[in-house]
């Protein structure tokens, strides 16, 4: 069950593992998909559709195919406002992004391109659909994500954002999926397309300032006053991500103290340290991945980082180091339904089911509604647009929240905002979120988790993705009496492709990877390391047992 760690694992990363990008760009160019072929038909995870091109997983062929089913798909439902498009620092996004445009132009679509061929964090494309759509039912607009998260280098991804701003939903995406592979299978029959230099002077192409437009409506959400005031010593790593010059604009109009460790933008992202695995990945939650920041954490009062789109962050503490996605949430909720007086008071904590339970607790000490969603941000997205949510979170470190007055920010994952929270949270209370934490966890109790994988079929993934409560044979769960096993989340009643099963003082989770031949078992305790260990061994048993 356990992950073997590379000897390569938070080491400067060697020339041997740097993608090889005209290797890449290449392929993007040349190699068709065979539609017959699953792994190089379009696939709409829960992040879009990703792939590499040199498997033919993502190439223009997909990216041409996805672009005019959007287009075909915003004509279906009469989506007739600005396209609000961007792309991360991945090697394979620029090319996407032409490609898209030469589709988009085609079509006569309204796109807004970011002005100057900036990068585009995907906070700052939601928060243009939210910011244009406000106030309207007519004339909506929609948008494109042009990234593969956090993801290493040889990925390519391609998401599309609904008129709410958020992540498009499942009905949304399996029909431009479907539409797109019909489109793929008839030899790209049907895609309108223009040369991308007749798509980039076309009336319907127009920039868009993504950077001043986000950059200046943060003090509706931040206090910066507060952090000036305090003069919090803040430090951040980019990570060569979209979001690479907004800092630097940050810390100006705001007069921080605020230092950018690096502004280096490198698609092969050389200067990383490797992940888990031996490979490179950026993401911020990763002590492996976050080497570099880590190795500073002394000369700042609080720091962090985001990855290459900008939807994750991670926060660096002098107290603690590198914090625990799920620890630095439970701290931010429980800091920002004090501190929001704003807020309404119905206002709920959104957040995924295998995110911990340190959350729930802290949740009903605020008197606060809990709403626990499958994983997908997409859950949250509705709720943070009218204000029901206040905050919405994933226990890989993607969170949003609303403006200081209770209005809707960006429906997606955004990195900026809870990186600079932390230092609201350093000024406020005069010690880092790491300290926060330890007082958290001494009032209400302190969790131990992990995530492991363990092997499985492509029939167990099936068989564990459609899994119910029936099938467990059990009703004890590291020495405690079950209380709950649920196939479907408590907060909207949805599939959570797969099982959770929860006692009174520990929790698991078991769902199958979507691109993996494993499934995940998350698993929490609040007694100890030694009963965390009890609870993975349980419940591999009680899974396999199930699928047997």
């Amino acid at each position: 069950m356990s992950q073997i760690i590379s000897p390569l694992a938070g080491k400067p990363a060697p020339a041997s593992i740097l993608a090889d990008v005209p290797a890449l760009l290449a392929a993007y160019a040349e190699l068709r998909p065979d539609a017959s072929v699953a792994a190089q038909r379009v696939a709409f995870g829960t992040s879009g559709h990703r792939g590499n091109s040199l498997d033919r997983s993502f190439n223009a062929w997909h990216i041409l195919a996805i672009s005019q089913a959007i287009c075909d798909y915003r004509k279906r439902q009469g989506i007739d406002g600005p396209l609000f498009i961007g792309l991360d620092t991945h090697a394979l996004s620029q090319p996407a992004f032409e490609t898209a445009l030469e589709v988009l132009a085609a079509n006569g679509v309204d796109t807004m391109i970011a002005r100057g061929g900036e990068f585009t964090p995907t906070p700052a494309i939601s928060h243009a659909i939210v910011a244009h759509n406000r106030g309207r039912t007519r004339g909506l607009a929609d948008g494109i994500v042009i990234t593969p998260s956090h993801n290493p280098p040889d990925n390519g991804g391609f998401k599309y954002n609904a008129i709410n701003g958020g992540p498009a939903g499942t009905e949304i995406t399996a029909w431009v999926q479907n539409r797109a592979n019909e489109l793929i299978e008839a030899g790209l029959k049907g895609v309108e397309r223009m040369p991308y230099a007749q798509a980039r002077a076309a009336s319907c192409v127009r920039e868009h300032d993504y950077l001043n437009n986000y950059v200046a409506d943060l003090a509706n959400i931040v206090d910066f006053d507060l952090i000036r005031g305090a003069g919090v010593h803040m430090g951040v790593d980019p990570l060569g991500g979209a979001g690479v010059r907004y800092w630097s604009a940050i810390a100006e109009r705001y007069r921080l103290d605020l230092t950018v460790v690096s502004d280096t933008v490198d698609p092969q992202f050389a200067f990383m340290t490797a992940d888990w695995d031996g490979k490179i990945r950026m993401d911020p939650s990763s002590n492996y991945a976050m080497q570099r920041l880590i190795g500073l954490k002394d000369q700042y009062d609080v720091a962090f980082a985001c990855d290459p789109d900008h939807d994750r962050h991670g926060v660096v503490t002098r107290s603690g180091g590198l914090m625990e996605p799920n620890h630095y949430l439970s701290v931010l909720i429980d800091y920002l339904f004090r501190h929001r007086p704003q807020w309404s008071d119905q206002a709920a904590v959104g957040k995924t089911v295998v995110s911990t339970a340190l959350i729930d607790r802290v949740v009903e000490r605020l008197g606060r509604r809990l709403f626990e969603v499958p994983v997908g941000f997409k859950w949250f997205s509705d709720g943070l647009l009218d204000g029901s949510l206040g905050f919405g979170c994933e226990e890989s470190a993607g969170a949003s929240l609303l403006r200081r007055d209770g209005t809707a920010w960006s429906t997606d994952k955004d990195g900026l905002v809870p990186a600079l929270l932390s230092a609201e949270i350093t000024a406020r209370r005069g010690r880092d979120p790491g300290e926060a934490y330890a007082q958290l966890t001494d009032e209400l109790g302190k969790p131990f988790a992990s995530r492991v994988d363990a092997a499985a079929t492509p029939a167990q993934k099936a068989r564990l993705s459609k899994l119910s409560p029936e099938q467990l044979r059990t009703d004890r769960l590291a020495g405690d009496a079950i209380e709950q096993v649920l196939s479907t989340a408590p907060g909207n009643g949805e599939a959570i492709g797969g099982i959770k099963v929860v006692a009174a003082d520990g929790w698991f989770a078991a769902r199958p990877s979507g691109t993996e031949a494993i499934y995940k078992i998350y698993a929490e305790s609040f007694k100890s390391e030694d009963h965390l260990r009890r609870l993975l061994q349980e419940a591999q048993q009680i899974v396999d047992a199930a699928l047997a």
